[in-house]
């Protein structure tokens, strides 16, 4: 991959010089800034004690747990030259994650008649020994982040810390995992515009 390869391009199959391209570099910043996120988040020169493996691994448990499978496989092949190892055990553990939310419990009394339940999700003992307690611990906060966002809670946050995440990092996990949510929808809408286009619906 291109280190200037625009990712949320490559994810919804947009090619130069189409009407899709067009319709994006009339949003120059907001492209860029997209752009700028994927290489802090994901690929920073100095990824300090959140290594690049780790991220590659929540990308690809999140973009699975989106059954977004383009961007799965993209994900799944950079996991793949960091860290082979762990491609199987995300896969399987995106597997078992899988559901369709948003759900969980409100604690606002105000709110609680808009609960919905449903699964909670975390590594069983075979996932959880072969990615060690802070990868394990990284994916169970990705699931609620993803799918039980109204549970987010301070015993969430200790449960990353007593696996060994320090407050910066559960701050770049918790902004990876939203950054990931919102290229994912945005290449997912944009490959129902290329499709409308295919239609000639963009002009």
């Amino acid at each position: 991959m291109s280190r200037n390869a625009d990712i949320i391009d490559l994810l919804a199959g947009i090619e130069p010089g189409s009407p899709l391209a067009a319709l994006r570099d009339a949003r120059a910043q907001a492209r860029e800034h997209a752009q700028r996120s994927f290489e802090a988040l994901l690929e920073p020169t100095e990824p300090g004690s959140f290594p690049v493996g780790e991220r590659y691994a929540v990308a690809s448990f999140t973009a699975a747990l989106h059954q977004d499978e383009p961007a799965a496989a993209f994900y799944r092949d950079l996991l793949e030259d960091e860290q082979p190892d762990l491609v199987p055990v995300i896969t399987k553990a995106a597997e078992t994650a899988r559901g369709t939310g948003p759900y969980g419990n409100y604690r606002e009394p105000g709110l609680a008649d808009e609960s919905e339940p449903g699964p909670a999700w975390t590594a069983d003992a075979e996932t959880a020994a072969a990615l060690g307690d802070r990868l394990a611990a990284a994916l169970a906060h990705t699931h609620l982040l993803v799918f039980r966002p109204r549970e987010s809670s301070p015993a969430a946050l200790q449960a990353l810390a007593d696996a060994g995440w320090n407050a910066d990092d559960v701050v770049r996990l918790s902004q990876l995992v939203a950054f990931l949510s919102f290229q994912l929808r945005t290449a997912t809408a944009l490959r129902v515009l290329q499709a409308a286009n295919s239609e000639g619906a963009i002009r």
